[in-house]
């Protein structure tokens, strides 16, 4: 049984879990491991199972929580949720005011992850080679062809929900980073931002369907096929970083739900390239450096994970 102080301290992880799911390349499995808590969450994760939704539909409330360790999971949701409602706005108006800035911070963000998710590939061999040339070329080819908005219908939210709420829970892979693939980044934050609750709770209803369905099966992947699996994850970011590129030309516009004209086709360009088209300051030196924070806070993070999980080992 934890202390108030303890929750207290299991509330504030979450809030970093959330600060890190929110920004693309960082990942809040990786926060979670960081903190000491990826082992509980994970066993608390596979608690809610056939059992738990047994003494659910007979009512056995107080069984139900402490089968599914329900006041963990509560706290560190909570610390998620205020985090994620609290950045929302702010990422939401930085990506209006200064595009080049944060895409440049989230293109550093997922070059760096990239390199280190594939160190992590266990067996590198010519299998491992094609599977990540493969995951390039498909996450390539989707953020090639789609609009600068993806579908708003409910049954996209829901898969949306589902295929990032897997890799929020997987250390070193970017939930944030797959919507950005899907292209419901700054949609979600949007949703969040203007309190859109239908968006939301169909987002947060593919979450529950992710965690309960597909977090089992990636994880079944990376026991089974972990080579295979962790390369086409790392060509899934390669692939996906001109969706990333800064420096972007809108080719054309279309009319938002809200009456707004929003950017619907673009293409990128050199920094050279859009200050000659737009007559706008390209932001260079600005942009390598906060790409180069954006590599650093990666760095960083991977390091302090691998000291604690060297401790670990040791004990």
């Amino acid at each position: 049984m934890r202390s108030i102080k303890e929750y207290f301290v299991l509330l504030l992880k979450g809030i970093a879990m959330g600060s890190a799911d929110v920004v693309p390349g960082v990942s809040g499995g990786t926060v979670a491991f960081i903190t000491g808590i990826y082992d509980e969450l994970l066993n608390s994760i596979k608690m809610v199972d056939a059992t738990a939704f047994k003494l659910l539909f007979k009512f056995k409330l107080k069984e139900f929580w402490s089968h599914i360790n329900g006041s963990f999971l509560f706290t560190l949701v909570l610390g998620i949720g205020i985090s994620v409602v609290s950045l929302a706005k702010l990422l939401s108006h930085l990506l209006a005011t200064y595009p080049i800035l944060v895409w440049s911070f989230f293109f550093g963000l997922i070059v760096i992850s990239a390199a280190l998710v594939a160190k992590d590939i266990e067996q590198k061999d010519w299998k491992a080679i094609i599977a990540a040339i493969v995951g390039a070329c498909i996450a390539y080819f989707i953020t090639s062809i789609s609009p600068a908005q993806t579908t708003e219908a409910w049954w996209f939210l829901i898969i949306s929900g589902a295929i990032a709420i897997c890799a929020m829970i997987l250390p070193g892979i970017s939930g944030a980073f797959l919507l950005l693939l899907l292209g419901k980044y700054k949609f979600i934050l949007e949703a969040l931002d203007n309190v859109d609750l239908i968006s939301i709770a169909l987002f947060g209803l593919g979450c529950i369907v992710g965690l309960l369905s597909f977090s089992r099966l990636i994880a079944w992947s990376l026991k089974n096929y972990q080579s295979i699996t962790v390369a086409i994850l790392s060509g899934f970011m390669i692939g996906s970083l001109n969706k990333v590129w800064p420096w972007k030309i809108v080719d054309s516009f279309r009319m938002n739900s809200d009456g707004e004209q929003v950017p619907f086709l673009d293409h990128n360009v050199l920094p050279q390239q859009y200050l000659n088209e737009t007559g706008q300051d390209p932001q260079l030196m600005q942009a390598i450096l906060l790409a180069s924070l954006g590599i650093f806070i990666v760095v960083a993070i991977e390091k302090i994970a691998s000291v604690l999980n060297v401790k670990k080992a040791g004990k």
